[in-house]
């Protein structure tokens, strides 16, 4: 083996101390002892969008180092905290004890400035992912970083060169900030509103008839076309670092690289392709799948892409990662030395949404006004902003109760309405993605773009048998208002999800909003239905694309209580967010 394989290197770093220095260069987190590491969070500088900004860093690093662990160790992890606020660091798509999972408010009560907590759970699986703060908005300020856990035996694929490759946004306005002004305005960052002259474009294009009905249609849903994201102004990043810093890994050529992508992003999906070579997709969210050809995938936010690739020639590469409303690019290079690079390609045009992707496939007489979750909420329960979203108490109504809303006449809502709203009628092919609409590219020069529905577990990671139950979660909000919920109801006014140790869950996910959501369960593997039957995929993270029902189950192995919610960070602080308790089992602490 290269002895410069990083999965050499980390084998020898925690066997060696007279190297530390080098451990310190590499991860940024030197291990005291075998599996044990020390983080510290707090400000630092950082300059990626042309001046200098404060950021939250974790030893002094944006992303934060990446922690390389071995499967079945023992972790030990020491978190310090010197902000002036409290933090916390959740251990993304890790199963792991309950009271190890750092949600303040729900796991625990969250690292107080001056303190140091310790984390400390066994490395149960292997593969790609990362941490991050659970605490107000950190998140988005630079409090992430990756994980790789290497596995007891052998993977069912080779590589020679390792590389995590951490997909992120960063904005110079302060996130709290940004919060606000979404409260105040929804569509304060939509720098690409439709003008007179676009209508009049509209015109010469469809009619007059045809483009003011259109105009109408969008009016009454309160978005418009290039709603296709919520925040403009970011800076995309690649290992912390901007297109023209250009991250940059090595290769000899002939040599398969595996590249750990992992979207680290607030808020942002990437369209991620390397012109000129051939990716092979052999995992998604640390779990092992039947190996893909792609030449394009799309990742959500929270989720990760392990791919290899083989270049053959001497040259470098371009790692293109577009954002899904094409409002700039995170660049990098793979190449045979450094300061090469290869030519980047212009950005694609930015997409504007049609009525298939917001479920009603273009179909005429559908009466948008009566849409369930695009009414009015009968009060504004917003958090505030800087609000720690964990800490918001449970209230009142049950997380699958259907009741709806006050002032809301279903019984008004057409039958094209009710299929676009996500029935079984209603269920697209591939949920994750409008085949033909504004959501779905074309993969360039006519290439092979992933979907869910190519992803097939290499081996079930369970028996295969039938669900015991089925529950709705109906993924509603208000763009005008900036008000995003489940089934109706914000964290603050909605009681726990109570689930059963032991059982098999089906959660029937109705995405009633014109946002795509990518949903997170902590503690428990998610198995995504898309259609390969005991093959089918065991993901954290499952994105929910406008108007779409996604059906996925969960195993029910996990006591305790655990959070549950959209990962794009200002929705899931806006409301989208609830607790799971799974009662039974072998309880670590009492649960309420």
């Amino acid at each position: 083996m290269d002895n410069q394989h990083p999965k050499y290197l980390g084998r020898v770093l925690l066997k060696s101390a007279a190297i530390v220095g080098v451990a310190s260069a590499l991860f940024g987190a030197v291990p005291t002892l075998a599996g044990t590491y020390d983080l510290t969070i707090g400000e630092t500088i950082i300059n990626v969008s042309g001046t200098e900004q404060t950021a939250l860093g974790i030893n002094g690093m944006v992303p934060g180092p990446t922690l390389r662990f071995k499967e079945g160790e023992d972790l030990v992890i020491n978190v310090t905290n010197t902000l002036d606020e409290d933090t916390s660091i959740h251990w993304h798509g890790l199963i792991l004890p309950f009271t190890e999972d750092g949600v303040p408010g729900i796991s625990f009560d969250g690292i107080k400035p001056g303190a140091t907590h310790t984390y400390r759970f066994p490395a149960q699986q292997n593969g790609t992912y990362w941490f991050h703060s659970h605490s107000g908005l950190q998140e988005q300020s630079g409090v992430y970083g990756s994980i790789v856990i290497e596995p007891e035996g052998r993977e069912p694929f080779r590589y020679d060169r390792d590389y995590v490759v951490v997909l992120s946004d960063w904005h110079d306005t302060k996130p709290e900030k940004i919060l606000a002004n979404l409260k105040k305005q929804s569509d304060y960052y939509n720098y690409n509103q439709r003008t007179l002259m676009t209508f009049f474009d509209d015109v010469s294009e469809k009619g007059f008839g045809a483009a003011l009905s259109d105009r109408a249609d969008w009016g009454e849903m309160r978005m418009t076309p290039t709603d296709v994201a919520d925040i403009s102004g970011y800076t995309f990043l690649v290992n912390g670092k901007n297109p023209e810093q250009n991250w940059t890994g090595l290769f000899k050529p002939g040599e398969r690289v595996r590249l750990r992508f992992i979207n680290a992003a607030a808020m942002t999906y990437f369209d991620v392709r390397i012109p000129g070579l051939q990716m092979t997709v052999v995992q998604a969210d640390g779990n092992n799948v039947q190996p893909v050809k792609v030449d394009e995938f799309r990742i959500a936010v929270a989720e990760t892409y392990d791919v290899i690739v083989r270049p053959t020639d001497e040259q470098a590469y371009t790692i293109v990662a577009e954002p899904m409303a094409r409002t700039g690019m995170a660049r990098a290079t793979l190449a045979p030395r450094e300061g090469m690079e290869a030519a980047v390609p212009e950005g694609r045009e930015r997409p504007l949404l049609t009525m298939a992707d917001m479920g009603h496939g273009g179909m005429e007489g559908m009466d948008h006004s009566q849409m369930q979750g695009m009414a009015e909420p009968t009060k504004d329960t917003g958090q505030m902003p800087g609000m720690d979203h964990s800490q918001m108490p449970g209230a009142t109504q049950p997380a699958m109760d259907q009741e709806q809303m006050p002032g809301m006449d279903h019984s008004n809502m057409s039958q094209m309405d009710r299929v676009a709203m996500g029935g079984a009628a209603g269920m697209r092919q591939d949920p994750f993605y409008a085949p033909g609409s504004g959501l779905m590219p074309t993969a360039a020069n006519g290439g092979k773009f992933l979907s869910y529905a190519d992803l097939k577990a290499q081996k079930p990671l369970y028996e295969d048998r039938e669900p015991t139950r089925e529950i709705e979660i109906r993924l509603t909000g208000n763009m005008e208002r900036y008000f995003w919920s489940m089934n109706d109801k914000k964290y603050s006014e909605a009681e726990p999800i109570r689930l059963k140790y032991g059982e098999r869950v089906r959660f029937k996910f109705v995405n009633e909003t014109m946002m795509s959501h990518p949903m997170h369960l902590h503690g428990m593997w998610t198995i995504l239905d898309n259609g390969n039957g005991k093959f089918n995929p065991t993901k954290h993270t499952v994105s929910i694309a406008p108007g779409t029902t996604v059906l996925a189950e969960v195993e029910v192995d996990a006591p305790g209580q655990w959070a549950f919610h959209c990962h794009l960070m200002y929705h899931m602080a806006s409301g989208m967010f609830r607790m799971v308790i799974v009662e039974g089992g072998p309880q670590t602490t009492a649960v309420n």
